[in-house]
């Protein structure tokens, strides 16, 4: 009987243990199971409209934002970080995230800008919008993803919670490379974009940085690896893509930083005096990080997404913003030819203090009322909307380089300037006059004069404004593309509006599609301009690149036109030469789109050459419709554009260092309609160096069918206008 009852007990043991054993592998496995799927609700995808993007958004196991970009199933952007260091706070906006809601949607509209590439702009994506709190904290911080058919827009953003107030140490948005691109670059810098572009793999960055430099009146560079945005990018199997910003308001500049070791770029912010990189108040947002992808180079050029990522018209009434084609006395003050200070008496004025009629004049002040006048007949026999006058007020005499505060008012001009006089003359002749005010980067005092000088324009018919922040950023230590600088931008723009005054800002931070919600933004400078030529040359292939990379954020105020490039005929002391040809000139007024666009030369180097002048007198500002025919950053462009008021196409192109054959199709002109086409092409013996004025003018009948074959010169380009015959 004992050893029944120990068989049974020894039975029964056996049972619970397995029993126990099979319970707890059982919970074990409930357990795994549960985690896995928690780690994988962790996993977001978002998808673009047409299916071709594929976005994808985890926490690590540190609870670090992570996310990763597909296009047409390759890897765009490999598994990268994002988040913030925070100063003076034992806890970043970096780890410790829990996802506690998402948020899905999709927006499709189709709107009208106020001028533009095109007459109507789609905008349509898929937004999700991760809500992440951290653990320690209990702080909220949302990333919101917009997936359109042309890429991927993200920002952060902070909802009103106890965490008001706190200063940025640095945004950690990484992009992470597939592969060493080839890259088109410039080095990163807090006050200049002024440099020609350098064509490289990113791995050459590091050793190419000191070369890439070139000397400028403000300028501040931050790492031999730093690069500045729009940055483009092609990677070996023939995908384009470009890294830039959309909507930069109340925020310091994206730069991006390259870790060459791993491919890896992060986004590095301007700073102030202090190094702070930004000061944030809750509720409150981040402009947006961009990335537009392509398979050809002409989706780069035709993405909208910078637009569309900025919020709508803020402007009730845009009546007033017109777009303008305009001449003026600055080609001549940038060569040396003539002068912005009305004296050389003195080396050193005091606003208020010095008398001017008491000082003699030299004899190569520009902005003359008599030659202003000589100018304005100009326009107005050519069919020109304005005129630009620089260096009309007093302050010239010592304007750069000394750190000074009171440096311009503004509104009192030269004694050899008579205002009244000007614009009664203008308005006769039915021109328009443009402003200019230089602050020699004094932003504090420019803010101080800025109601009185909106005034005097509106007084005197100025319609639009040229400002210029050449030198280093009153208040010291201050940066062009800080924070406190870009508010100071922006504050400048609104206060426009309420005068009803159109900006063109030069030596400002770069745009980032800001002119959708202020159209009164009509132009921009920002990057290295026309004006180089004069100072010893840009590459040939600079305005090659410049659609792609400064372009994306809005258009530039580049000033092409330039007929002579012996420099040297205009100022013996200059022996500068322009690298490019005139047919190149001529190409650049449809290429590098600009509802702003200068005649930039000399009235007598137009009338040496009045029948290649007819282009620049003949092309639009404003365009219906824009078609990317053929691009490779850094060799050529060929764009055509439809008038916005007639049935008329434009083509422009630019042409790189090696002549070649562009041949385009005709096929986006309408079926059945016959069209006059008028080319203005590269001669054949033409080139940038050597014959750079050897240009041909052709004509023929063309239809949608017709396909066109033109030679370009190095550093050539041609123009051609299709007119409608009916």
């Amino acid at each position: 009987m004992k050893n029944l009852v120990l068989v049974f007990k020894l039975v029964f043991c056996i049972i619970f243990c397995f029993s126990s054993a099979f319970a707890k592998a059982e919970l074990k496995t409930s357990f795994f199971q549960a985690e896995k799927k928690q780690k994988a609700s962790q996993l977001q995808t978002l998808e673009s409209p047409d299916g071709s993007f594929k976005m994808q958004f985890r926490l690590s196991d540190a609870g670090i934002p992570q996310y990763q970009l597909y296009f047409k199933n390759k890897e765009v952007i490999k598994l990268s970080s994002l988040g913030f260091d925070i100063k003076n706070d034992s806890k970043s906006l970096k780890d410790d995230f829990t996802i506690i809601d998402t948020e899905s949607s999709t927006f499709d509209e189709t709107w009208e800008p106020v001028w533009g590439e095109e007459s109507q702009i789609r905008n349509h994506y898929n937004e999700l919008a991760v809500i992440l709190k951290q653990k320690e904290t209990d702080r909220k911080m949302i990333i919101r993803f917009r997936l359109f058919n042309d890429g991927l827009g993200f920002r952060y953003e902070f909802p009103q919670q106890d965490f008001t107030y706190f200063t940025i140490k640095e945004e950690l948005t990484q992009f992470a490379m597939t592969g060493d691109h080839t890259a088109y670059w410039i080095a990163g810098d807090y006050d200049s974009q002024e440099y020609d572009y350098t064509t490289s793999r990113l791995s050459e960055i590091r050793s190419l940085h000191k070369e890439s430099i070139s000397p400028n009146a403000s300028q501040k560079q931050f790492s031999p690896t730093g690069v500045q945005t729009a940055l483009m990018m092609k990677t070996d199997d023939g995908m384009y893509i470009n890294l830039h910003e959309a909507a930069l308001i109340d925020y310091s500049c994206m730069h991006l930083n390259l870790d060459d070791k791993n491919m890896v770029f992060q986004s590095w912010l301007t700073p102030d005096v202090n190094g702070d990189k930004g000061y944030l108040q809750a509720p409150t947002v981040t402009p947006w990080r961009t990335i537009i992808v392509g398979n050809n180079a002409t989706d780069i050029l035709a993405s909208r997404m910078t637009y569309n990522l900025n919020e709508p018209v803020a402007i009730a009434d845009t009546s007033w913003i017109t777009p303008v084609k305009y001449v003026g006395v600055w080609w001549e003050m940038i060569t040396g030819k003539s002068s912005w200070a009305y004296t050389d008496d003195i080396p050193a004025i005091q606003l208020g203090k010095t008398d001017y009629t008491k000082l003699t004049p030299n004899e190569t002040h520009g902005a003359t009322t008599e030659h202003v006048k000589e100018l304005v007949d100009f326009a107005a026999l050519h069919g020109f909307d304005a005129v630009l006058v620089e260096g009309w007020n007093e302050g010239w005499e010592d304007w750069f380089g000394q750190s000074k505060d009171y440096v311009f008012d503004f509104v009192t001009p030269y004694p050899d300037f008579d205002v009244e006089e000007v614009h009664k003359y203008a308005k006769s002749k039915g021109v328009k006059m443009i402003m200019h005010h230089e602050t020699s980067g004094s932003t504090r005092n420019y803010e101080r004069h800025l109601d009185e000088a909106f005034q005097f324009m509106n007084a005197y018919d100025y319609e639009a404004v040229k400002t210029g922040y050449v030198g280093n950023i009153l208040p010291r230590g201050e940066h062009h593309y800080g924070q406190w600088t870009v508010n100071h931008y922006q504050y400048v723009l609104e206060k426009a509006a309420d005068y009803k005054i159109m900006i063109n800002a030069h030596e400002a931070v770069r745009p980032t599609g800001i002119a959708r919600t202020y159209p009164n933004l009509i132009g921009n400078e920002s990057a290295r301009g026309t004006e180089f030529q004069a100072f010893g040359g840009s590459k040939p292939n600079h305005s090659t690149i410049l659609p792609f990379t400064r372009l994306i954020g809005g258009p530039m105020d580049y000033t092409p036109g330039i007929f002579e490039m012996d420099i040297s005929k205009l100022n013996p002391n200059n022996n500068s030469h322009a690298n490019f040809t005139i047919a190149n000139q001529l190409g650049l007024y449809v290429v590098m789109y600009s509802p702003l666009q200068m005649a930039a030369d000399l009235p007598e180097n137009y009338n040496k050459f009045l029948d290649a002048f007819q282009f620049i007198k003949d092309v639009p500002v404003d365009w219906d419709k824009s078609v990317y025919l053929e691009a490779e950053p850094g060799d050529y462009i060929t764009t055509a554009r439809k008038d916005k008021n007639s049935s008329s196409w434009f083509i422009g192109n630019s042409n790189g260092t090696r002549a070649r054959t562009s041949r385009i199709s005709l096929d986006f002109l309408e079926k059945g309609k016959k069209y006059k086409a008028t080319i203005y092409a590269d001669a054949q013996d033409a080139h940038y160096k050597t014959n750079p004025q050897a240009y041909k003018i052709t004509t023929k009948k063309v239809t949608s069918k017709s396909d066109l074959k033109i030679f370009t010169a190095p550093g050539g380009g041609f123009g051609i206008s299709i007119v409608e015959i009916k």
